[in-house]
């Protein structure tokens, strides 16, 4: 049985923000497309992140709650937790890479998350949260395979289709899957005709040769500036809803990724990190079919010098 996004969007209802849904004539024009951006960087923590956070602790019983949960991230599902763990009254421990921004790093910090950094080259984090929640009796809630992160996830395309009605595609950043699996569901039940697309860093294309190979392939250590997408692997229940519902996965270049983050800086008026480009970069190099085409920006928690040095660019 499917993660459920209906039941999610009731649930989440009056918990995180309705985030805005943006269009630019000018960006139809020079692309060939009628997009609509959901601006999940306007979301409460910065990014799409806080609902599955959210709807996963919802869901909790009371004692785990009292325990304590656990989770790994390169920040933006850290940070999401700890704000909603703050707000639900549940202690979050964060582990996170130590090449992960230390804007995301004092965010989770700053939402009274406790940071673990480890060496992504050295550790795998599943297996140091899993001994570590372990030791300290915390439920683990994984930032994408987990039925509760991907609904929640889910209700940001909910939304963004309730608003705009049906659409042709659906183009949305992939890193570990929960954000694609989640709006896909949404998709085939609020506009069955739309063709959804994932959008992956060239340099972190797990999810691109899964999807053309029929399993789970992995990507160690990747290299890309989307640092939200640097995840090694595709969950497997996010992968599962995957090969049922998305039609394929396109990659594009941290050049590519860079522009994206220009053009909404400059045509949209978003800063935006580069992980959060993604959707919106694969629509600029043309790899999504014309016509009303959704797109999702995930996040906008950049490190402010890593903008500056792409702006300037």
């Amino acid at each position: 049985m499917h993660p459920n996004v209906e039941e999610a969007a009731r649930r989440l209802a009056g918990r995180v923000r309705r985030t805005s849904v943006l269009s630019s004539r000018r960006f139809n024009e020079e692309f060939g497309v009628e997009a609509f951006f959901k601006a999940e960087s306007f979301q409460t923590t910065g990014s799409f992140k806080f609902r599955g956070a959210t709807n996963a602790l919802l869901q909790l019983e009371p004692e785990l709650k009292s325990r304590g949960v656990l989770t790994f991230s390169s920040g933006n599902h850290g940070q999401a937790l700890a704000r909603a763990g703050r707000e639900q009254g549940v202690a979050v421990t964060v582990v996170m890479p130590e090449d992960a921004p230390e804007v995301k790093r004092r965010a989770v910090a700053g939402y009274g998350g406790e940071v673990v950094l480890y060496d992504r080259s050295e550790l795998s984090r599943e297996a140091l949260g899993r001994e570590m929640a372990a030791e300290r009796g915390l439920t683990i809630i994984p930032p994408y395979d987990y039925a509760d992160t991907i609904a929640g996830a889910g209700t940001a395309a909910w939304e963004l289709i309730q608003e705009t009605g049906p659409l042709d595609a659906l183009v949305v950043c992939l890193g570990g899957g929960g954000l694609l699996a989640g709006s896909a569901l949404a998709a085939r039940q609020l506009s069955p005709g739309c063709r959804v697309f994932g959008a992956e860093p060239a340099g972190a294309d797990d999810g691109a040769r899964s999807m053309r190979s029929g399993q789970i392939e992995t990507c160690d250590n990747p290299q890309t500036i989307a640092d939200g997408a640097r995840t090694p692997f595709v969950g497997k229940l996010n992968f599962a809803i995957m090969q049922e519902l998305v039609e394929s996965v396109e990659t594009v270049t941290d050049d590519e990724l860079r522009a994206g983050v220009r053009w909404a800086a400059s045509g949209l008026k978003l800063a935006i990190e580069p992980t959060g480009a993604l959707a919106m970069a694969a629509v600029m190099k043309g790899a999504i079919p014309q016509g009303r085409v959704g797109v999702l920006i995930s996040g906008g928690n950049f490190d402010p010098a890593v903008l500056a040095e792409i702006l300037a660019g």
